[in-house]
């Protein structure tokens, strides 16, 4: 972190920096500047949760602040640094922990701290700053969106009060600004190298934070990265796979002590050690499929981008671990004669306790089933576990439609169409599954009536969560509906979500919705303006990608499609579907492709 302070008026500036805890600190000192060192243990004493005793915590941190000024003094004080009569200062912070990994905590703060200052000690805060925003702006400005203005709710409104009141016809571009704004989350908490988001991104701002900030798997952590690879943001999701592949190592003694099955598995939540066993009650804890469902962001990945190295390398063995599990730990259910295969011990996160073959188990298995069959046949690989995998899958328990006419959450009809539960885990298979779709209307119509029962209540990532199944049910005015409640009724005044309390991933899943209303290729196809809603009749969106190695623009006037750009990085078939109509065209890597309104190739 770099801070420059000017006085009004040259040599007034006097403060003084410090930081402000009991820890050990020192002072070295250099012409024209000072440096305050801190050191120490994150907390004296931690509880290990194995035990409930107190044990002592390993890790150690550093943080330095380098301060230099122009036109006065840099002085060393019991209270800190003092810069006194100076026309301007520079504050330079950095700071690092002895964490080298989930495994590994022997890393030397204060090395790390000594290179992170000799990497800016030569840059100005100027320089500093325009390497930051070229570095920003680089991955930001890929994508835009305009809604369309009313300008007096832009003009007579603060933005506190634009929230509040939001209107999706009323104030298109605050959602404008809505989506960037989770843009510009991602781009600041998920970067290669970083921690993966959690549930505060890097704004949390307590000692003992809600959820302990941890990554809570049953849908949390999995909706902070829904658009990213579809939002031009690929390399954000880096971390989240490094967190994958860390719990694949961990996994496989959960699953082998667990379950005594081969593979790995992680259950309802896991932290910065990468703990994969089941934890806190049984209601929500004993979940297996937490893992799978982690694994579709690495297929995402391979299906936007086609680096089939990425796949063969990182991607393919993380998967077929996971699936490898399931092989193992389904069982036949005993409560009939057909021979399906289930999951068991589990739970429809979080709703109904500990139960036997969860619908979104099931779905989550066959997603992963299916993938991991399409990776292999990709690398020609694993012919004799592919034959297993296809007879696996063929016996999982299938979905099911109850005497309301709902998909069920269980294999039992025992759905209450009154309740409102702030989960919908049954509906997976809608979004970010792909099972349920129009192709199948009857499962279709099922799950829109699951979703009725419901109701459009919840928490912010609930509401969010249900913006991105209505764009997917196509009807755009109730997902913009959702879109209304999420902003104006779960989102604080500076647009974090809010659980409540605060939690990042409503502003993920907000964008994620977004993205659905406008641009789907979960089939292979491009579809165009699949949920667009009458409130936004008129727009632009550029920048966005789609399955196959697409980048999409589309333009729309009066509701209907005006024009849309298609850029091939891969070559191949590109099958555009608009408002009922379609057209394939095949493409070269590196070509543009441009069609008019009624997808005729300009």
């Amino acid at each position: 972190m770099v801070i420059r302070l000017t006085a009004s008026k040259p040599g007034q500036l006097d403060f003084t920096a410090g930081f402000g805890c009991p820890h050990k600190q020192s002072v070295v000192r250099a012409d024209g500047e000072a440096t305050l060192v801190l050191t120490g243990h994150p907390a004296k004493k931690a509880i290990s949760y194995r035990s409930s005793r107190e044990i002592k915590n390993p890790l150690r941190f550093e943080a330095r602040l380098v301060a230099s000024a122009e036109g006065g003094t840099v002085k060393a004080t019991d209270a800190g640094i003092a810069v006194s009569g100076a026309t301007s200062a520079t504050l330079k912070l950095v700071a690092a922990t002895s964490y080298n990994g989930f495994n590994d905590v022997s890393g030397d703060p204060a090395a790390k701290c000594k290179k992170a200052v000799a990497a800016i000690a030569d840059k100005t805060s100027d320089a500093l700053r325009r390497e930051h925003v070229a570095d920003y702006r680089g991955l930001f400005d890929r994508v835009s969106l305009d809604l369309g203005r009313t300008e007096p709710a832009v003009v007579a409104r603060t933005t506190d009060k634009r929230i509040t009141g939001f209107d999706a016809a009323g104030d298109p571009e605050l959602a404008g600004t809505y989506f960037q704004f989770a843009r510009y989350l991602m781009i600041s908490c998920s970067r290669p190298g970083s921690q993966p988001a959690n549930l505060q991104g890097l704004w949390n701002d307590k000692i003992r934070p809600p959820w302990e900030s941890k990554y809570t798997v049953n849908i949390n952590t999995e909706m902070n990265y829904w658009p990213v690879e579809a939002g031009n943001l690929a390399e954000c999701a880096l971390p989240l796979f490094d967190m994958l592949d860390e719990c694949a190592v961990t996994g496989r003694r959960t699953a082998k002590v667990h379950y005594d099955a081969d593979g790995w598995v992680l259950h309802h939540n896991t932290d910065l050690w990468r703990g994969t066993a089941p934890i806190n009650a049984s209601n929500h804890g004993i979940w297996q499929t937490g893992g799978a469902w982690l694994c579709q962001h690495y297929w995402w990945h391979y299906q936007f981008s086609g680096d089939k190295k990425f796949l063969k390398e990182r991607e393919y063995p993380i998967m077929k671990g996971a699936a490898e599990f399931f092989v193992d730990a389904l069982v036949v259910d005993p409560r009939n004669d057909k021979g399906w295969l289930i999951s068991t011990p589990s739970n429809s996160p979080e709703n109904g306790g500990l139960v036997a073959g969860p619908t979104m188990d099931h779905q989550i298995i066959r997603q992963l089933f299916r993938n991991t069959l399409a990776a292999g046949e990709i690398l020609g690989v694993d012919a004799d576990f592919r034959a297993t995998l296809e007879k696996k899958l063929a016996k999982i328990a299938p979905n099911q439609i109850g005497k309301h006419g709902q998909l069920q959450e269980w294999l039992e009809d025992v759905d209450n169409p009154k309740n409102h539960h702030r989960h919908c885990s049954h509906l997976w298979g809608l979004f970010p599954g792909w099972e349920i779709s129009p192709a199948t209307p009857k499962l279709f119509a099922a799950a829109m009536q699951s979703l009725e029962f419901r109701g459009d209540g919840g928490t912010g990532w609930s509401k969010a969560w249900k913006v991105n199944f209505w764009a997917r049910l196509r009807d755009g005015d109730h997902a913009a509906h959702m879109l209304t409640g999420l902003i104006s009724g779960s989102t604080l005044p500076n647009m974090f979500d809010k659980h409540p309390p605060f939690q990042i991933d409503g502003n993920f899943g907000g964008q994620s919705g977004m993205i659905q209303m406008l641009l789907m290729s979960y089939d292979g196809r491009l579809q165009l303006l699949p949920a667009l809603p009458g409130c936004w009749p008129s727009g632009k969106v550029t920048g966005m990608r789609a399955r196959g190695g697409f980048e999409v623009d589309i333009a729309w006037e009066g509701g209907k499609l005006a024009a849309a750009t298609v850029r091939s990085k891969l070559g191949g078939p590109c099958t555009v579907v608009c408002a009922g109509k379609s057209v394939t065209v095949e493409t070269k890597a590196g070509q543009t492709v441009r069609l008019d309104g009624s997808l005729k190739v300009k």
